[in-house]
């Protein structure tokens, strides 16, 4: 039997009691793409923020590779990039690279330096000026090749097209398609439905925290009987909708 690389059971949390996630139960397996869509305060980063031991869930539980996430070890084998990702402005993109390298203990990090950032269409040449130099999408690119370089089993990605141009897009998602060609696992949120429908093998929809729909994109879009991903969303998440169920 196959180890789910994520696994939320019945996760619960509220802020002030202010309701975030309700009863929240989800698997990712591994070697999948999966995408995570919702509203702005639909709860997708509570998520990911209790998956990794930001927060405590109030209620439930979560697991990494069959461990549960509240040991260190579980994230041994995850790398993350968080939805606001400002690098520390004193260093270098270089230095900011080695120092993520390290910290992943990513041996091969530094000698695939130059292909991966090529690959995101950072200009090698930014990799010796200092962050606070960098726009935010060079920022952003910054963080994903730091991201991408640490050779872990699964990524988890908070928006991780944000602040990239059409080329850069283009360029991450075939990035990420050859890494979830090679056997690993990613796991993001997005507001860009259509390309949650062109990367992932299934897609989860959460609502006021609460677990809508997990599936295909294809499954999506036939049960809420539409042509597509932002009609299946529209139709999933309209208020006369929730209070029919």
């Amino acid at each position: 039997m196959t180890v789910p690389a994520l696994r939320f059971h019945d996760v619960h949390k509220s802020f002030g009691g202010a309701g975030a996630l309700n009863a929240f139960t989800l698997s990712v397996e591994p070697g999948e793409c999966f995408g995570l869509v919702g509203a702005n305060g639909a709860g997708k980063t509570t998520l990911i923020k209790c998956l990794l031991d930001f927060c405590e869930p109030d209620k439930g539980q979560i697991g990494i590779f069959g461990v549960p996430h509240r040991q260190t070890v579980s994230r041994a084998r995850l790398a993350y990039l968080p939805e606001r990702f400002n690098p520390p402005y004193y260093l270098t993109g270089r230095d900011f690279l080695q120092y993520m390298a390290k910290m992943h203990r990513a041996a091969d990090a530094e000698s695939n330096a130059a292909e991966m950032v090529k690959a995101l269409d950072l200009d090698p040449a930014a990799l010796d000026k200092p962050v606070r130099a960098y726009s935010k999408g060079m920022n952003q690119k910054l963080g994903l090749a730091a991201c991408l370089l640490s050779g872990k089993d699964l990524y988890v990605l908070d928006e991780p097209t944000s602040g990239l141009d059409p080329r850069a897009r283009i360029l991450l998602k075939r990035k990420l398609k050859a890494l979830r060609d090679g056997g690993k696992t990613i796991f993001f949120t997005s507001h860009a439905l259509a390309d949650v429908e062109e990367m992932c093998d299934r897609v989860a929809v959460i609502d006021g925290g609460i677990l809508r729909f997990a599936g295909t994109p294809a499954e999506l879009m036939r049960t809420q009987n539409a042509g597509t991903m932002e009609a299946a969303f529209m139709t999933l998440t309209a208020p006369e909708t929730q209070a029919a169920s």
